[in-house]
């Protein structure tokens, strides 16, 4: 009998990750900052793609389980779900990877976990895998949105919205895009920083990494491209009143002059809110714990106004793994966030709407229903993120962009 393989730091907390996530319905990242503790970088970093992106790939991976395997994954035992489907992503998706360390671990992961009556069963399918996953991945059809959402491992409502809005062929690419890692991206708060100035949005960076120290200096902020890209469509000044609806985590707010009230509804984020405007220096911003739809009656006469809005999320799904899988429309919401912030400005005052997601639905619809009016000379400042079909806004998109998709409209009330 041969030795058996010992299980790696990296495996075994992609393999927790698994778990708690499908079995636990627990956050990816939360998950992942306890499931690695005390992993060294390299450990981490193959943890981290191991489980995020099973995670975003377990639709496909199950397809592949069931149909190689002959067993229908739900009635699987949670710790035999979780290895084979981790054995499962490290065979289809990921390029070096010795294939007996997929099997061989995943399998330990089954034995570890007192189910010694499960190995045996577990080692085959990982085998079938092993020998037929590549295939039956690449054979799999993309004409219509089920299918589609079935090869690259999306609900099929995301698919279907992205068909209707988007079109087939861009559906597809912005499929892809969003199972890929995103970019990392910072704005430069002060100082100097590593990396590549983008040409287009004033003071964002791309970077290998988040520098720690910088970071716990208040020296950069964690921010993709177009989230600073709302902030500067902002466009406070000195002497400016904002109102920033959404506030928390803070990185659109501290980066707006004159004074600017911050309104976040839950007190543990509008504290990090906090935390993060002292760590950059915004000495200018001031965090009410409150509903932005039911804002105290001497909040009023703001010369701009920011609504981030909570929302399906559908333009991150490449940075939060999970999302895909809890990802609703908030329409209904939206509306409402955005016809409270017009009521508090002045007239003429100008309101920003923007929301982190590629839905007509929660986007241009939002807008439509307000009745605001609209500034179409965003799209003039801006061009090379124009909206595709409606010109007046802008919408970044992944798989054009490189950065998160998020829809943008400047209106006034």
């Amino acid at each position: 009998m041969g030795s058996r393989a010992e299980i790696s730091p990296a495996r075994r907390a992609a393999y927790q990750v698994l778990l708690r996530v499908f079995e636990d319905d627990a956050y990816a990242d939360h998950v992942f900052r306890t499931a690695a503790t005390g992993l060294e970088e390299r450990d981490r970093a193959l943890a981290q793609r191991l489980a995020y992106g099973a995670v975003q790939r377990v639709r496909t991976l199950d397809h592949a389980i069931e149909t190689l395997g002959r067993r229908r994954v739900r009635r699987l035992d949670p710790p035999v779900r979780a290895a084979l489907r981790l054995g499962a992503y490290q065979l289809a998706y990921v390029d070096g990877v010795p294939r007996y360390a997929a099997v061989n671990e995943s399998v330990e992961l089954v034995r570890a976990a007192g189910l010694a009556r499960a190995v045996a069963f577990t080692n085959a399918v990982l085998r079938r895998l092993a020998d037929g996953i590549d295939n039956l991945l690449d054979g799999l059809p993309e004409a219509t949105p089920h299918e589609a959402a079935l090869k690259h491992s999306y609900p099929d409502w995301v698919a279907e919205t992205w068909w209707r809005d988007l079109g087939a062929s861009e559906a597809i690419q912005l499929m892809r895009a969003q199972n890929e890692p995103a970019e990392v991206a910072i704005r430069l708060v002060r100082g100097e920083v590593e990396g590549t100035l983008d040409p287009e949005i004033p003071g964002a960076w791309i970077v290998d990494r988040v520098g720690e120290s910088a970071l716990s200096e208040g020296r950069i902020w964690p921010q993709s491209r177009a989230s600073q890209l709302i902030g500067l469509v902002v466009g406070a000044r000195e002497g400016d009143r904002t109102l920033d609806l959404c506030a928390a985590p803070g990185g659109k707010a501290t980066m707006l002059a004159g004074e600017v009230v911050a309104v976040d509804m839950n007190e543990a984020r509008a504290h990090e809110l906090e935390v993060t405007a002292r760590r950059l220096g915004a000495t200018n911003v001031r965090v009410l714990v409150a509903d932005g739809r039911q804002l105290p009656a001497e909040l009023y006469g703001f010369d701009r106004a920011l609504v981030d809005a909570p929302c399906s999320g559908l333009g991150v799904l490449n940075r939060r793994p999970d999302l895909r899988w809890r990802a609703e429309p908030l329409p209904g919401l939206q509306l409402e966030l955005l016809r409270a912030a017009a009521e508090r400005v002045e007239p003429g005052g100008t309101i920003v709407y923007s929301v982190c997601t590629i839905n007509t639905d929660e986007s241009e619809a939002v807008v439509d229903a307000s009745a605001l009016e609209v500034d179409s000379s965003l799209a003039e400042e801006w061009p090379q993120f124009r909206h595709p079909r409606r010109p007046e806004f802008l919408q970044t998109l992944p798989h054009v962009h490189g950065t998160a998709g998020f829809f943008i409209a400047r209106l006034h009330a």
